[in-house]
């Protein structure tokens, strides 16, 4: 049986399922299924036409359209995940490398990992007295572990006969780096990247709502206090194509990676 992917099925098949989703929506709005307050797709696509027919205005510091809300959030995300991959790499690869060094920090990793990044959040806001460096402290928190769980993973599981030839004719340490061990835990750290893109990028939401600014989840959090719930509708679906986009910009990194 043929396994080969079909692309126009795959996308009538979608298609279907997203009109059936509509439907069924729609359906128990106008049955009273649910709140009366509660989105219609009706309301929410007029909604979406209008936060998307001027997303670039700027009227003051807080009333700003969605691109700009959109682009903050992006910026901290971007600036967290990259400090968190400076750190979490090169220590990761470390820790991959020496075992008495893993076991030694292990006890400290499985205590801190487990901790939700919002916790972190008041003792931010303590430490740093500012909710932007706050928000970018708890992204880096957020993408810290992933990075570094997976980059550990990936170079304790590079091929030991590549090691033991390395060993055989005296290949210095940095020729051991560069052409055995890097190359060989690539795919596996690309992965840890792709993982942590995405649980950051769900967690700056979640923050935003929290210590606010000009950002795509304090825009939620104000829709909802307007009770503008068909807006909050658009920002969701508008977090997840970008959450999509991150994801496959990091997956097609890894595809290149795997093929190279």
């Amino acid at each position: 049986m043929s396994t080969k992917p079909k692309p126009l099925y795959s996308v009538i098949l979608g298609t279907m399922m997203f009109l059936l989703t509509i439907g069924v929506w729609q359906y128990a709005a106008h049955a009273g299924w649910i709140s009366a307050i509660a989105p219609t797709p009706a309301n929410t696509f007029n909604r979406g036409v209008e936060i998307l027919s001027d997303p670039f205005y700027q009227d003051g510091p807080a009333s700003v359209g969605i691109f700009w809300h959109l682009m903050s959030s992006l910026r901290r995300v971007l600036l967290g995940f990259l400090v968190a991959a400076i750190i979490a790499l090169p220590v990761g690869f470390l820790l991959g490398r020496s075992t008495t060094i893993r076991w030694a920090v292990d006890p400290l990793v499985q205590v801190l990992r487990p901790v939700s990044p919002l916790a972190w959040l008041p003792l931010g806001l303590a430490l740093l007295k500012d909710a932007e460096n706050t928000a970018v402290f708890v992204i880096v928190l957020s993408a810290l572990w992933p990075i570094l769980i997976n980059t550990i993973d990936a170079v304790r599981n590079v091929n030991p006969t590549y090691i033991n030839l390395a060993d055989t004719i005296g290949t210095p340490w940095w020729s051991r780096i560069i052409y055995i061990w890097l190359p060989a835990s690539l795919p596996g750290i690309i992965t840890s990247l792709r993982l942590s893109l995405s649980t950051a990028w769900l967690v700056i939401v979640v923050a935003e709502m929290l210590v606010g600014g000009r950002v795509i989840g304090f825009f939620v959090w104000n829709a909802w206090n307007r009770l503008d719930i068909d807006a909050i509708v658009v920002a969701i679906v508008i977090i997840g194509i970008t959450g999509l986009i991150l994801d496959h910009l990091i997956g097609a990194l890894q595809k290149v990676v795997r093929y190279a």
